[in-house]
């Protein structure tokens, strides 16, 4: 791998692509970027000329792009992470996950594809054993997973086959600055904090007990970068993200004291409890020991100050209007109610 090699990431224009594409930029990378801007946002993209606006489903526009571009490395970031939502959107969850994945992947194998570092998805180790180990079996339990879980192994089976080399990332729970506040499916802290800016309360599903750890963007970003560049990390899964596993509880009152400035919070702004949504797992949080071997990842920002810094962020942006789906591939009653009624 070097300077000359063409690096490609998908999801360019998204919040973890993004960053990603401007760090590489600044260490005198050639990178291009592709997005279809369906979760991602064009002020995003720092390089303009560099950038096509492209969806992944289209199977001859992706390999009509691929066989002009020949990438040597891609960061595929590109997806449709909406995993609490995919049991409802289930077409969408293997379309714009596994399916896309598969069009961009054949034509890079074609065309002389070096590496890719896939970005999947913690949600894949399902409700086993917290802390999620690299050597657990994947064990979905729903539908995003199950794409993400395919999209692993059929990137392990074709490099087998056709001799590229891989390196598989898990990131959990990553927020920070120019992440998505409008998507009313995910990223709870964005989600949380974009309703404090519309001045309204925000849902919690469960009785929020449910634990999770969340990783600063500044943080997860230069890690995935530095595994395209090991040798160590080829053919390797590597977990990257925050240690501290706290409940969603503990997250709302941190959130709640950084947005205000106080523990003193006005009632109207306490958190409203909704049904479990279906299929969440309860806790769900990893080791990092693989990523401190291979790569001599720290976590450098505790919670309580990366989540000052997001909220620093979001007063600059101000509020924004939530951007529902049109329609869900199956409108079922366990379909909550926040999603249905158009509540966040």
């Amino acid at each position: 791998m070097n300077k000359e090699d063409k690096i490609l990431i998908t999801g360019s224009a998204g919040f973890m692509g993004c960053h990603i594409s401007d760090q590489l930029l600044e260490q005198g990378y050639d990178v291009y970027g592709i997005d279809d801007l369906s979760g991602g946002f064009l002020e995003n993209v720092s390089d303009k000329e560099r950038f096509t606006q492209l969806d992944l489903k289209d199977r001859q526009k992706v390999a009509d792009y691929i066989n002009n571009l020949k990438p040597d490395i891609i960061f595929h970031l590109a997806a449709d992470a909406t995993e609490g939502r995919s049991q409802f959107t289930p077409f969408s969850a293997l379309d714009n996950n596994l399916v896309a994945y598969m069009n961009l992947l054949i034509p890079a194998i074609k065309n002389g594809l070096k590496k890719i570092i896939l970005t999947s998805s913690m949600s894949v180790y399902g409700a086993q054993q917290t802390p999620f180990s690299e050597d657990m079996t994947s064990q979905p339990e729903d539908i995003y997973a199950m794409a993400k879980s395919g999209m692993e192994t059929s990137t392990r089976v074709m490099s087998e086959v056709y001799g590229f080399k891989y390196t598989i990332i898990r990131p959990h729970n990553v927020y920070g600055n120019k992440q998505n506040l409008i998507d009313p499916y995910r990223n709870v802290i964005g989600i949380f904090m974009n309703r404090l800016l519309n001045e309204k309360h925000f849902f919690i599903y469960g009785d929020g007990e449910q634990k999770r750890a969340f990783s600063y963007i500044d943080d997860v970003t230069p890690a995935m970068i530095k595994s395209a560049f090991s040798e160590k990390c080829d053919g390797k899964i590597i977990n990257i993200g925050g240690d501290e596993a706290i409940t969603l509880n503990e997250l709302s009152d941190i959130v709640l004291e950084s947005f205000f400035g106080s523990k003193d919070i006005p009632e109207e702004f306490k958190p409203v409890y909704m049904e479990d949504r279906p299929q969440e797992v309860k806790d769900a949080f990893s080791s990092h020991k693989v990523a401190e071997e291979l790569l001599d990842f720290k976590n450098k920002t505790n919670l309580r100050e990366g989540i000052v810094k997001m909220t620093e962020w979001v007063k600059t942006i101000g509020p924004q209007d939530f951007k529902y789906i049109q329609k869900f591939d199956l409108d079922h009653p366990k379909l909550p109610k926040t999603w249905k009624n158009k509540l966040i």
